[in-house]
């Protein structure tokens, strides 16, 4: 998909906002230069392989889910096509937004400690949360050690454990 250059994209290529984040960066090719691998690689003429060892380590697509949350009430055509122009590809769209009414549900868990309201496409259109209702206060953490988020705001309860 061509992403609009005019526009800001609605996904970061890493979280940078979290404290402590590690990259995982590979090694450079200056000390993979002269070893016997090296060596072993030119005598069975073997090419080293590509120069560009980028590593895929996901995308970040909590602005499209903030954007899709604020379209809420909206038609249904536009924001698809606005979003769209805006991501590298569709399938996250549908992370949050039922197809069918089968998918529909209250809240989608993105990650691991990520919620976010489910949505869907009213009969007249038009973008709806399926549970319009649910509070930040209806929703329990699953365990202690993590920041549990509900359309990007921390739970109000706390995690209790089961005896």
């Amino acid at each position: 998909m061509n992403i609009d250059p005019r526009k800001k994209p609605l996904f970061r290529k890493v979280n940078t906002r979290t404290r402590g984040v590690r990259h995982h960066t590979g090694g450079d090719y200056r000390h993979e230069r002269n070893t016997k691998q090296e060596k072993r690689n030119e005598a069975d003429q073997v090419s080293r392989g590509s120069m560009h060892g980028r590593t895929q380590r996901g995308l970040d697509y909590t602005p499209l889910f903030r954007f899709l949350l604020s379209k809420v009430g909206e038609d249904w055509q536009a924001v698809h096509a606005e979003a769209i122009s805006r991501i590298d590809r569709e399938e996250p769209i549908f992370w949050l937004v039922a197809r069918n009414e089968d998918e529909q549900k209250p809240y989608v868990r993105i990650g691991e400690s990520s919620y976010f309201s489910g949505l869907y496409i009213d009969e007249n259109g038009k973008l709806a949360k399926v549970a319009p209702d649910l509070r930040n206060e209806d929703l329990q953490p699953s365990c202690a050690c993590c920041t549990h988020t509900f359309n990007g705001v921390s739970f109000v309860n706390r995690f209790k454990p089961e005896f």
